[in-house]
Formats: structure tokens, C-alpha cells, sequence
């Protein structure tokens, strides 16, 4: 498996944007609601965080030859990290995520080749290559930035993630709702329907 370039580079660049549009973020403004339900902006820089920390964890994982769960203590530890560091001051936040996204940049440059087809897991538990990492990382970022509310929309994204991300989750339409519905909708002969929860 080759190295992840394109993913990598645009981890970079979104790690980039990132950072530039939280350097002002003040106090108020981490305590407002997310367009997340039930989360705050810091709710949402700290699941960034965990999440470029989770990535560094799995490659130093894969170099070592062994596979790691994603987040120490699974599903709850990662409630309960997200949970801990929300409320911390702007500047707290925001060291903090800028600390974790170039450690996860560090560690995706300098990996050794043949790491990126050694196995890693996910949250749900499922497998997949390390390769894989870049493109979840990147588009962590890429959503979870318009999620902050701070101005970035999708209409922002990247052309090539949109390119790559769009037909996967186009094809996990049908699994989402009614397949005839969805279909009718497609040819003009009815309205969009209503998608489950991915």
C-alpha cells in the first residue's frame, strides 16, 4: 500500500484552516452551543484534539506491530475526555488542539512505508489499514470545523475530499431510508426523504 499523500496533505491544509479560525476564540465564545447537539465549541476542540491523539496513538500502535482500541477505555473514556476538557479556557482549548494536530502531522510524516497496511481499529471496533487514518482525520476536521458555528460551511470544503467522500456516502444512502423514495426523489417524482441518523 502506497503512502496516503493526497489525504495526508489535505490533513495538513485543514489542520491549517483550523487554526487560523479558532486564534481569536475567546471564552464566550467556547461556552456557546455547537451545531452539535448538546455540545459547546469546546466540546467540539477537545473532540478534535482526542481524535488527532487517537490517530497518533493507532500509527505508534502499527509501528510497533500491534493494534490498539481507538480511545483508552473505548466509547465511555472518549465521553468522559470530551466531557473533562470542554470547559476549559479559550487559550487551554486551543493549545491544546493546535499541540495535538501537529503531533498528528509529525507522527503521519514520519512513519515508516510499510506501516500505512498494517492493520488499526476504529470505535466500533472494525479494521482497516493505516492508511485509512488520513482520510478519517481529515475529514474529522473538515466537519467538525463547520460544526464549531464560527463561519466555516461546507460550501468551504476541500474539492478533492468532497470527490472522494461523496460517492461512499452517496451509495450508503439507500440504507438510510426508503430505497423507492430515495430513488423517486433522484428522477423528479417526489420529495427528498427523510434519512436516518449515520
Amino acid at each position: 500500500m502506497s503512502i496516503p499523500e493526497v489525504e495526508l496533505a489535505g490533513c495538513r491544509a485543514s489542520h491549517r484552516r483550523l487554526d487560523e479560525a479558532i486564534a481569536g476564540l475567546t471564552d464566550e465564545q467556547a461556552r456557546q452551543p455547537s451545531r452539535l447537539p448538546g455540545w459547546t465549541v469546546g466540546h467540539v476542540l477537545t473532540h478534535l484534539a482526542r481524535n488527532a491523539d487517537s490517530v497518533v496513538r493507532r500509527l505508534e500502535a502499527a509501528a510497533r506491530g500491534e493494534v490498539v482500541d481507538q480511545y483508552v477505555g473505548g466509547r465511555e473514556g472518549r465521553a468522559a475526555d470530551i466531557e473533562a476538557g470542554a470547559g476549559r479556557p479559550a487559550a487551554e482549548l486551543l493549545d491544546d488542539v493546535r499541540a495535538s494536530s501537529a503531533r498528528c502531522d509529525e507522527a503521519c510524516a514520519v512513519v515508516a512505508p510499510e506501516v500505512w497496511e498494517r492493520p488499526t481499529r476504529g470505535l466500533g471496533g472494525d479494521l482497516s489499514p493505516a492508511a485509512s487514518l488520513a482520510f478519517s482525520r481529515w475529514r474529522e476536521v473538515e466537519v467538525h470545523h463547520v460544526d464549531l458555528g464560527l463561519g466555516y460551511e461546507p460550501s468551504s470544503w476541500p474539492a478533492e475530499l468532497v470527490e472522494r467522500w461523496l460517492p461512499h456516502e452517496l451509495g450508503r444512502l439507500p440504507g438510510r431510508t426508503e430505497p423507492a423514495a430515495l430513488l423517486a426523489w433522484t428522477l423528479g417524482r417526489g420529495e427528498a426523504p427523510s434519512l436516518a441518523d449515520w
